[in-house]
């Protein structure tokens, strides 16, 4: 299996996303359910357990979580294709990216551990940063999706 991805460039300078990411002899997809840092006592069924932490703590949780969904399954995060993020506001400057839940700092320290190449500034994959007035639960303030391409 092979992964090119596309880095975006804009007047010049490397985007925190790429542009795109072409997949040739992949088996198939994984399409991870969207991940969020829930205490240990989390039942939806009958609204237990909140939130685990602060913005940079769900951070790093949720992209724990993502790295060991896809070593369950033989996979790595090497394999991702493309992210989406659901950041909640507050958005002080009308912006996603100027909310204190936006934390791509914390994205980049837990790439530059665990997978260098998708730092926002290597070469990462594709993304979407999408700005919410919600998530499932009232102290959530991050979800991500992963997708990832299964090897050959």
């Amino acid at each position: 299996m092979e992964l090119v991805t596309h880095k975006k460039m804009k007047s010049g300078k490397l985007m925190p996303w790429g542009k795109g990411t072409v997949v040739t002899g992949a088996k198939g997809y994984f399409f991870l359910a969207g991940n969020t840092a829930r205490t240990q006592n989390y039942d939806p069924n009958n609204v237990k357990g909140g939130a685990a932490g602060d913005a940079a703590m769900q951070w790093r949780s949720i992209l724990t979580n993502i790295k060991a969904d896809l070593e369950e399954l033989g996979n790595s995060l090497d394999h991702l294709v493309k992210i989406t993020q659901y950041v909640k506001g507050p958005f002080p400057n009308g912006g996603v990216l100027s909310s204190p839940n936006f934390r791509l700092d914390v994205m980049d320290e837990f790439f530059a551990e665990h997978c260098p190449k998708h730092c926002s500034y290597n070469n990462p994959p594709p993304s979407e940063v999408i700005g919410v007035a919600a998530l499932a639960h009232p102290d959530l303030v991050v979800e991500i999706v992963a997708i990832a391409a299964l090897p050959d």
